[in-house]
């Protein structure tokens, strides 16, 4: 697991924001993962991003907390954090990715609207990732095969986007220009 100091201080951060009910700083603390991703393709980084930023737009969600099943998926999520955390206290890798998947199956174990609503918040943060990880400078086939989606989720979510779809192409220069540039390098 690459910059374990760093998702464990992010999954700290989480637990104090979750307290507050800061879901803003919640998602910023995702976003912070995403230039190690971007650099790494480390599946580890990639999968505490999206878990940390569908946590955020999950608590965003005020009308989540009435439905049938929350009570019970809050707490199970609650608790694999602090697994997390202590996992990566202990620089335990296994546990680290055991939890991480553990608040994936508590999705599977939830039922009706609930888990419909929970299933497209994680799979928009997946799409919301890629989004970021392309705009690095990734490749949108290699993004899109990280994270787990279609390259036509991602290309339709990024060109929605004006950042990623208005940005300039590099110029490249005029052939004299090369050629000058070449002649100089070989005096």
């Amino acid at each position: 697991m690459k910059e374990r100091d760093n998702i464990l201080r992010i999954f700290q951060e989480t637990k104090e924001a979750i307290k507050k009910g800061d879901s803003a700083k919640i998602k910023g603390l995702s976003d912070q993962t995403i230039n190690t991703a971007s650099l790494t393709h480390d599946p580890d980084n990639i999968a505490v991003a999206v878990i940390v930023y569908s946590l955020s737009k999950i608590l965003e969600r005020k009308e989540y907390k009435k439905l049938p099943g929350w009570e019970r998926f809050y707490k199970a999520y609650i608790k694999a954090i602090d697994k997390i955390i202590s996992a990566l206290k202990k620089d335990d890798e296994k546990k680290v990715r055991e939890n991480l998947k553990l608040i994936r199956k508590e999705i599977g174990k939830l039922s009706g609207k609930l888990k419909k609503y929970i299933q497209d918040v994680f799979t928009k943060a997946k799409i919301n990732k890629a989004s970021k990880i392309y705009e690095h400078g990734i490749s949108m086939e290699k993004t899109a095969s990280l994270l787990g989606i279609t390259m036509f989720d991602l290309a339709q979510y990024a060109g929605q986007k004006e950042e990623i779809s208005e940005q300039r192409e590099a110029k490249t220069m005029e052939v004299r220009e090369r050629i000058k540039l070449a002649m100089e390098m070989f005096k």
